[in-house]
């Protein structure tokens, strides 16, 4: 079987696009915190990677309850990472660099300090102004049981009581995040308003498209009904083991990490009546004829944890959005015939509807896959990984798997994201001390769950650097590890045998033999009958994964890419290579 990407002017079918995580990226004013003037200063060091877009975490206003996903003002910079202004000089600097510029949307919920929810808070029951979220009378006699059942990802009850202006207990706020999170009511067209606005004010700047947070949620279904998620598969409080989220746990990879939104099934009123729901398209087609009034390919990236992938393709409708990303492929676990498996869905399921593939191992919601793919117990939704979590692999082990599983998905079909830190093969940060965390998983749970954390760890960029480079002064907002001295950009930077050399070598590669555009035709290898190796040929360029812990025998021609060192003629395990067909 094989597929094809047409070649054709939108960048975004075949680009490279580096999420930065404005916190832990780079922090120029030595305050802790990463900026918008740290981004910057380091936009260089990202065109010499090889990139093609850059896509920033929320950056606005906001008290940074959920680290920036509780959005106070949608048109304005939190103080914490600059002004107006930084971000104006960021996007030119950027664009004179040849480097596109993608922000984050929050359109699900907004912070309970955004202007709008403090005015719901002082009106009254039934006003214009409780009208934009989704404000609901208490069930009892007295009204002091929330309206149902649901649960927040983050653990604990959807649903918070406020006390009304007079003192007494009044009516619940739906928030399927944190409580600083209310969810907005989509069925109020003020609010279809207000985002045209807020779209139209980052597009007026010079923004090249949009990830749309919660891509599947926003809408509910009409009553807000009791559900209860099944003990087995995902759930919004992320009780369900890694292979709930998405059917593709396996044997040979390890558990995979999963991100915090669960996938949905293929019937959405079968699933949970907060995602997936059939109100979102007429959203997201309202979103892109408005887009399209803009020149220079505007876009729009779902994040929408949706399954199967024949479904998800209903984001990328030629009238929805442009891409969304690919998460069963990202908690795919390495070993071959599972990774051929997703590869031919994601392939034929986006192609059936004219988008790109899009491919991804890394965000700022998951266990870094250098670590994550070698994890050998369970790792239950959304838990994160801790001092006392079992199965945890060496940090060599984790990260010859991490480089050859990115070495298989750069030369994939399609658009690949990378997270920022993996090209350093920055693995997971277990050891945090409790007292650090941030994440409101973490105190939610009780401690229960460790969240995300690990992988927002502040970069290395200098190893003798303070604070390796990512700050001159200051505390980072998380504390960084020993293993960021040998990790460091600076240590990394011309060394061949580096993870740093290794991206920037298959990228190099990726652009050179118009891989995101081209073809992919699985093959067989002569002398090589091993189930955990895995071949395709992708333009003139054969690409052979060894997932298993055998060596086989190298094939014949030039090598372009090596994963790992390669010797006597043959592939070790845990290792990908590029040979000129």
């Amino acid at each position: 079987m094989s597929y094809s990407v047409a070649m054709t002017s939108e960048w975004w079918r075949t680009a490279t696009i580096y999420q930065i995580y404005p916190r832990s990226f780079a922090d120029a004013n030595g305050d802790g915190m990463g900026d918008l003037a740290g981004i910057t200063a380091h936009l260089v060091d990202l065109q010499e990677l090889g990139i093609d877009a850059i896509w920033l975490s929320p950056f606005y206003t906001s008290p940074q309850k959920d680290a920036g996903y509780d959005v106070a003002d949608y048109c304005d910079v939190d103080p914490l990472f600059g002004t107006l202004a930084d971000f104006d000089a960021m996007l030119a600097e950027a664009h004179a660099r040849g480097i596109r510029v993608i922000v984050d949307l929050v359109p699900n919920h907004s912070s309970s300090a955004h202007a709008w929810f403090q005015a719901a808070l002082a009106a009254e029951p039934g006003s214009a102004e409780r009208a934009r979220y989704l404000f609901r009378d208490g069930r009892g006699a007295n009204g002091d049981e929330a309206p149902n059942n649901w649960e927040s990802v983050f653990g604990g009850p959807a649903w918070t009581r406020i006390t009304e202006a007079d003192g007494t207990p009044g009516q619940w706020y739906l928030h399927i995040f944190d409580s600083s999170q209310p969810d907005f009511d989509w069925t109020n067209p003020e609010v279809h308003e207000e985002f045209r606005r807020i779209l139209r004010f980052w597009l007026d700047r010079g923004v090249d498209g949009f990830r749309v947070d919660v891509a599947h949620g926003m809408a509910k279904v009409e009553g807000l009904p009791d559900y209860t998620p099944p003990a087995e598969g995902g759930s919004m409080g992320g009780a369900a083991g890694v292979d709930g989220a998405a059917g593709v746990d396996g044997a040979g990879g390890g558990a995979t990490g999963v991100a915090l939104e669960p996938a949905i099934s293929d019937e959405a009123p079968a699933g949970a009546p907060y995602w997936g729901q059939d109100g979102v398209h007429d959203i997201f087609r309202d979103w892109r004829t408005l887009l399209d009034e803009y020149p220079g390919d505007r876009i729009l990236a779902a994040e929408a944890w949706v399954d199967p992938l024949a479904r998800l393709a209903n984001w990328v409708r030629p009238d929805e959005m442009h891409q969304s990303f690919n998460f069963a492929y990202l908690e795919t676990p390495w070993e071959a015939e599972a990774l051929r498996s997703v590869v031919d869905a994601s392939l034929a399921a986006f192609g059936a509807v004219g988008a790109p593939s899009t491919w991804v191992l890394s965000n700022h919601d998951v266990v870094r896959h250098a670590t994550r793919l070698s994890v050998t117990e369970p790792n239950p939704q959304g838990h994160g990984l801790g001092p006392r979590s079992k199965g945890l692999p060496e940090y060599a082990t984790g990260v010859r798997r991490a480089r050859a599983a990115t070495a298989f998905m750069l030369a994939l079909p399609g658009s690949s994201y990378l997270y920022q830190g993996e090209e350093l093969g920055l693995p997971e940060v277990i050891d945090l001390p409790d007292d650090a965390r941030e994440d409101p998983t973490w105190f939610r749970t009780n401690g229960e769950r460790y969240g995300r954390d690990g992988c927002r760890v502040p970069l290395p960029w200098n190893a003798d650097a303070a604070n390796y480079g990512f700050g001159a002064t200051g505390t980072p907002w998380l504390p960084q590890p020993e293993l960021w001295r040998t990790l460091a950009r600076d240590a990394q930077r011309g060394d061949a045998d580096s993870t740093l050399e290794l991206y920037r070598a298959a990228l190099r590669l990726r652009r050179e033999h118009a891989l995101g555009a081209g073809t992919l035709e699985w093959i067989s290898l002569k002398g090589v009958d091993d189930p955990a190796v895995l071949a395709f040929r992708n333009g003139d360029v054969i690409v052979v994964a060894n997932t298993g812990s055998n060596a086989v025998p190298l094939p014949a021609g030039e090598v372009l890419l090596a994963s790992a060192p390669l010797a006597g003629g043959s592939l070790p395990g845990d290792t990908t290579v590029w040979i000129a067909a």
